[in-house]
C-alpha cells in the first residue's frame, strides 16, 4: 500500500490494481472501503475496456477474443515508477497474459498527485504496437456514504435534461428512463439502481458534486476528458460510485467489431493517450 500526504489530505493507493483505498479529510473518509459481503471494490481502473462486451468477446482483424467486463488492469500488480510525499506513478506493462485477451503492446501509467485538498488522477496510455490500438479507460470510484444515499445529491455546474439508457444485463440498450428535465441536480434514491447503473450519454457538464443536503459533506469529480457519466450503487449500501468513463458499454445488437464500437479510442501505433480527472473536497 503505498501513502501520500499533504497537510490536508492522506491518500493509500494499493499496487494491485494501482486502486485508491482511502481518502481522508479532517478524520473523515470519503472513500468506500470495500467490503466483500456488499461490494469488494473501492476504486477499480476500468482498461483496456469499460463495461461489458457483447457475450464478453470482441473481434479484431479475423480473430476472436475475450475479454471480461471492465477489463483486467484492476487485477493487474503495478509497479512504483517514482514516488514523493505527495504524488506517485504506478506502471502497468503488457505480457504474454494481457496478449491473450487483448494482443498489444502497450504501457500503462496511473499518476496521482495531492494539491491541497485536490486528489488529481492521470492516465497514460503508450502504444508500444505497430499497429493502431482500441481501447477504453474509465473510473470506478466510490464513495462512502454512511448516511445512506437518499441523503445525497449529485450536483452539476449546468443544468441539465438527462435520461438513462436502460441496460439488459451487460448491454446498452437504446430505452431511456427519465431522470431529471431542466435541473442541475439529481436526489439519489435505491430504487433508482434496482436494475443497475444509470448510464449518461449526454452529460454536458463536465464535473458532478456529490453532497450530503443535511449536512454539507461533499465531495467533487472533475472530468473533462470523459464523454460517459455513470452512477451505480447496490441499494441499501452505503455507497454510491460516480463514474466517468471515456467508452461504453456494447449495445445489444453489437456487431463485435472493436473497430466499430462506441467510444471507442483509436491509438495509432507508438503514439500516447493522456487522460485527467480529479477529485476534491469541498468544505
Amino acid at each position: 500500500m503505498i501513502t501520500l500526504k499533504n497537510e490536508y489530505i492522506t491518500v493509500k493507493i494499493s499496487e494491485v490494481g494501482a486502486e485508491l483505498k482511502s481518502l481522508i479529510c479532517n478524520d473523515t473518509e470519503y472513500i468506500w472501503e470495500g467490503r466483500k459481503e456488499v461490494w469488494a471494490g473501492s476504486c477499480p481502473l476500468l482498461f483496456p475496456i469499460c463495461g461489458g462486451l457483447k457475450d464478453d468477446k470482441y473481434r479484431l482483424n479475423g480473430s476472436e477474443y475475450i475479454l471480461e467486463k471492465h477489463g483486467y488492469a484492476r487485477f493487474k500488480t503495478f509497479e512504483v515508477e517514482s514516488k514523493t510525499d505527495t504524488n506517485v506513478v504506478f506502471l502497468h506493462k503488457s505480457d504474454s497474459d494481457t496478449k491473450k485477451q487483448f494482443p498489444f503492446d502497450y504501457e500503462l501509467r496511473v499518476i496521482y498527485a495531492l494539491d491541497q485538498k485536490k486528489l488529481k488522477i492521470d492516465y497514460s496510455v503508450k502504444n508500444m504496437s505497430d499497429n493502431t490500438m482500441y481501447f477504453s479507460i474509465g473510473s470506478h470510484e466510490g464513495y462512502y456514504t454512511p448516511e445512506g444515499i437518499e441523503d445525497y445529491d449529485v450536483i452539476f455546474p449546468q443544468s441539465e435534461t438527462l435520461n438513462a439508457y436502460v441496460l439488459y444485463g451487460n448491454l446498452l440498450s437504446n430505452q431511456q428512463l427519465p431522470i431529471i428535465k431542466d435541473q442541475n441536480y439529481i436526489p439519489l434514491y435505491d430504487k433508482y439502481f434496482t436494475v443497475d447503473a444509470l448510464v449518461f450519454k449526454d452529460l454536458k457538464s463536465k464535473s458532478a458534486t456529490l453532497r450530503n443536503r443535511k449536512t454539507g459533506r461533499a465531495v467533487r469529480v472533475d472530468f473533462p476528458d470523459d464523454k460517459y457519466f455513470l452512477l451505480w450503487h447496490k441499494p441499501n449500501s452505503p455507497y454510491i460510485c460516480l463514474e466517468p468513463w471515456s467508452g461504453i458499454q456494447d449495445i445489444v445488437g453489437s456487431s463485435y467489431d472493436i473497430e466499430k464500437k462506441e467510444g471507442i479510442i483509436s491509438l495509432p501505433a507508438k503514439k500516447e493517450y493522456n487522460h485527467t480527472h480529479s477529485i476534491s473536497i469541498i468544505e
